[in-house]
């Protein structure tokens, strides 16, 4: 599926299917804060996307998701390099999952993140 936001920040996808994704994203210089360390929000971009990738092969015909509500914590900071976020379903209700995202620079957890998604068939088409 393509994923405008997706391409605008350079995340990529290396593996996604049902309950799982890995995603990952190489940082410029536009990712950084005023700082000099990678901003808050491509992180939380990282482990939102990656709850939607996992998620997304479990809906059945006519279903979307949507993101009800995340928290995040920060443990580390990055300045450069490749980030990975590793996500896995943790509970799939028929309405409502909850999932864990794990963000990485290379092997040091930076961040991790709990997320619970609506799953739902739209009344009508959402554009």
């Amino acid at each position: 599926m393509h994923h405008p936001f997706s391409d605008l920040i350079g995340l990529s996808f290396e593996k996604q299917s049902r309950g799982f994704s890995k995603c990952s994203l190489t940082i410029a210089e536009h990712h950084l804060n005023p700082h000099r360390v990678v901003h808050g929000a491509v992180v939380y971009a990282l482990a939102d996307t990656g709850m939607g990738a996992a998620l997304y092969p479990t809906l059945a015909s006519g279903e979307i998701c949507a993101t009800v509500e995340i928290s995040i914590s920060y443990f580390k900071p990055v300045v450069s390099g490749l980030i990975t976020c590793t996500t896995e379903i943790v509970n799939r209700g028929k309405t409502v999952a909850h999932l864990q995202s794990r963000v990485y620079s290379g092997e040091v957890l930076v961040a991790q993140a709990n997320g619970n998604y609506s799953i739902f068939t739209p009344r009508q088409r959402i554009e």
